[in-house]
């Protein structure tokens, strides 16, 4: 699976490291989301392995009784990170840019990405990488909603659906060989639309794409 190039357009085309130079300390999904995720997490991390926590920020919304072994950031804004207390390094790298990550082959046991896979311009690269960086039996969760900067998500996501940018994730694990028991997680918000604008808690659909290096 290849997006074509009109598949990739953003709206707005400056530069990413522009957009991103100011923190925002702000989650970007209401708390019934965010206590989804943790669980998801709390039900497919164990204890004391290798976690990269991708396209990351000012937190990681992991189970607080958990223990890594390590916990490795990834973002565009590094005061943002900075102030991440779980992870125990991070880099700052712009995907769309440069899609090679400076990690050794195999030395994670997961890998996370929370609402930012709509940004990926590059998906197929960065999922190559994903899967270069796994360890063999080792998962990748990739979680959203249906929030976004707009301006900054790819025509393929901005044009699609709820379920079709499931799919969308789906097709990205599936794109590489040794990905596999890829499973969805889809959580449609029952509060109207126009409720959900106004921020009514509870509001946010949950979805989620799971992937594991088989080969």
């Amino acid at each position: 699976m290849m997006l074509d190039p009109q598949q990739r357009v953003k709206l707005d085309e400056s530069d990413d490291a522009l957009f991103y130079s100011f923190p925002r300390f702000v989650t970007h999904v209401d708390e019934g989301f965010i206590q989804q995720l943790t669980d998801l997490y709390r039900q497919r991390l164990q204890p004391h392995t290798r976690i990269f926590d991708m396209m990351s920020s000012w937190v990681s919304h992991l189970p607080d009784e958990i223990t890594f072994e390590h916990v490795e950031g990834h973002g565009m804004n590094e005061e943002e990170l900075a102030k991440n207390p779980r992870l125990d390094h991070y880099f700052v790298q712009n995907l769309n840019q440069n899609q090679m990550l400076p990690l050794p082959d195999q030395s994670f046991d997961a890998v996370l990405n929370a609402v930012s896979v709509q940004y990926l311009q590059r998906p197929e690269a960065v999922f190559a990488e994903i899967y270069r960086i796994l360890k063999p039996g080792g998962i990748a969760i990739f979680s959203f909603s249906n929030r976004m900067f707009y301006q900054k998500a790819i025509a393929a996501w901005r044009e699609a659906s709820e379920a079709q940018r499931v799919d969308l994730v789906k097709q990205y694990f599936q794109a590489i060989p040794g990905f596999g028991n890829i499973e969805a997680i889809a959580r449609p918000s029952s509060v109207p639309s126009f409720l959900q604008m106004l921020g009514l808690p509870g509001g946010d659909p949950f979805y989620a794409v799971i992937g594991q290096r088989v080969a």
